[in-house]
Parts: C-alpha cells; sequence; structure tokens
C-alpha cells in the first residue's frame, strides 16, 4: 500500500508541477498566468501589493500617454483575437493588468461585467493566456507595473486615434 502511494504520488508530481510557473528572477509562481478576480485570493492581493507601480506613473502621470497606451493594447488584443478566430466582441470585462519591468505581459487577471455578452469564460481564459505569450507592451520601467480598467470590445480604437493630432 505505501509503494502505491509512493507510486501515484511521483505520476502526479509533472500536473500538479505544471500548474505552477518560474518567474523571471527564478522562484516559484503559484498563481497561474490568466484568472478571474475572486479566484487565488490571497495570491492576487500579494501581487497588488508587490507591483504597485501604475500605468499612469510610468507614463510620467500622463492621462493622456497613459490611455493611448492602454487603448492600444486592448486594440491589439481584438487583432490578436481575430487572428485567431477567437470572437471577443461584446465581452465586457474589468481587467487588471501586471506588466514585468522588460514591458512582457506577467498576469491578466478579470473579471466580467454584467452587461458583457454572455461567453465560456474557460475559452476566455485560454485566448487570455496565449495573448500574454504573445503580446509585448512598448514600455518599460525599472520595477514590475500595472493597471486596472475597463475593456470593452469592440474598442473602436482607430476612430479614437484618427482624432488624436
Amino acid at each position: 500500500m505505501k509503494l502505491y502511494s509512493i507510486l501515484l504520488t511521483i505520476l502526479a508530481l509533472p500536473f500538479t508541477l505544471s500548474a505552477f510557473s518560474v518567474d523571471k528572477s527564478g522562484n516559484l509562481d503559484t498563481i497561474p498566468s490568466v484568472f478571474m478576480i475572486g479566484e487565488h485570493e490571497f495570491e492576487y492581493e500579494d501581487k497588488v501589493q508587490e507591483c504597485n507601480k501604475l500605468l499612469l506613473e510610468v507614463c510620467q502621470d500622463s492621462m493622456e500617454l497613459a490611455y493611448k497606451h492602454w487603448l492600444l493594447m486592448l486594440h491589439d488584443m481584438e487583432i490578436y483575437a481575430e487572428s485567431q478566430k477567437f470572437d471577443i466582441k461584446g465581452i465586457k470585462i474589468w481587467l487588471n493588468v501586471f506588466w514585468n519591468a522588460d514591458g512582457s505581459l506577467d498576469k491578466l487577471v478579470y473579471y466580467p461585467k454584467p452587461n458583457s455578452r454572455n461567453t465560456d469564460f474557460t475559452k476566455l481564459t485560454a485566448f487570455l493566456e496565449k495573448f500574454l505569450v504573445y503580446y509585448e507592451f512598448p514600455l518599460q520601467y525599472k520595477s514590475c507595473f500595472a493597471h486596472y480598467g475597463s475593456a470593452t470590445f469592440p474598442t473602436f480604437a482607430k476612430l479614437y486615434l484618427q482624432e488624436q493630432p
């Protein structure tokens, strides 16, 4: 019986470890890259405390520049969704994004708004996991940084950007 327990543990270990990742500093990261607000509460709170620089601060407190970068990222997400044949139109979410210092995405944490299109959120999570690996933000900073905001698709980013001088 003891041998059976040891064997079962050894066989399950790779599946258990695949739920975790290693961050850039080599530390074991115990929360997934993409999840809904309300899941992994304590780890999420730790992440918010750890990564407390805001996109606005990275943009030298320029609301216009911060919004432009946020909108461009959401627009790139829209373009990526089209390339992946994932219908993102009608999805409305609160989105907390954590970036690494080099501009790569670290975590995407979201929660659907009440007026969002009904969708399979496991598929949305899978899409966001792919986007997280694919996308690199054009800004870098001396530490990680974050932004909590609203995302509505379609973004109509082209209309907004055309109006800019």
